[in-house]
């Protein structure tokens, strides 16, 4: 979920919201140095979730990783991105063993500098995504917020850049599989709805060759931006496991301490 850089009464509004979730893990876009994001991942932790989240010294957006499955190990790889704040990786204690990724992809106007800065970050992306095993890219599990869409977008809206459409491009040319569009075949999804009301497609989850097959669903969660929690949808995706570990956390809502 895009958290759009939540004010601390958002992130308590999104915080009540997530409390009803039962996913594994949830990987937080545009996450800020601001005290919602603060209280949020705050709160994450006193409930016993392991929080990865590089906080960026120049005030930039970010990602947090945030998880009830115990990690075994970091991704190193990733930690030379051009903007290491814009990831948040590690390998998840289960069975097969799971690579886990997010990412937030910079957004961009018609600034050179604002350009730049988005090219070299997917470009570095895309270097260590290379430099990862090939058997832990066949277990790698991508999700996020990439600011790009895909040539096939309906509509193609003007203005996307070679490199844009390329990093969907270079993901599948790494065996990274689309999950809802193994799921929904041709359907166009859309995540954020801009103010002339086009819909874009921002949000995302691939997932590994080896984990192709496990893919039990993927789906748009729209309530997020008709609760106005957030202006983007959801995604959730689901994996079949032969094991998963769990942590021992409790109930993230205020004054309740109740184990999951």
């Amino acid at each position: 979920m895009n958290i759009g850089a939540a004010a601390r009464e958002r992130a308590g509004e999104l915080l009540g919201w997530l409390s009803t979730r039962n996913e594994d893990v949830f990987v937080l876009t545009e996450t800020s140095a601001g005290a919602g994001t603060a209280y949020l991942l705050d709160r994450f932790r006193q409930a016993g979730f392991v929080v990865v989240h590089t906080p960026d010294g120049n005030g930039d957006r970010g990602t947090a990783l945030v998880s009830r499955v115990p990690l075994v190990a970091d991704l190193s790889a990733f930690a030379g991105v051009s903007i290491p704040g814009r990831v948040a990786a590690a390998v998840l204690d289960t069975t097969p063993a799971i690579a886990m990724l997010g990412v937030y992809v910079p957004s961009r106007d018609r600034s050179t500098d604002k350009t730049e800065k988005k090219q070299a970050f997917v470009q570095s992306l895309l270097s260590a995504l290379g430099e990862l095993p090939v058997e832990l890219r066949d277990r790698l599990v991508v999700g996020g917020d990439y600011n790009v869409i895909a040539r096939t977008h309906q509509p193609l809206h003007p203005g996307f850049l070679p490199f844009e459409f390329g990093l969907l491009e270079a993901f599948e040319r790494h065996g990274l599989v689309d999950a809802y569009e193994r799921c929904s075949p041709g359907e166009q999804a859309y995540s954020w709805i801009g103010r002339t009301g086009d819909g874009y497609r921002y949000d995302y989850f691939h997932v590994g060759a080896a984990l192709a097959g496990r893919i039990n669903g993927c789906a748009y969660l729209h309530e997020t931006r008709e609760q106005r929690l957030t202006d983007h949808a959801a995604v959730t995706l689901g994996l079949g496991l032969d094991a998963v570990k769990r942590l021992p956390t409790c109930d993230l809502a205020d004054d309740v301490l109740t184990l999951f």
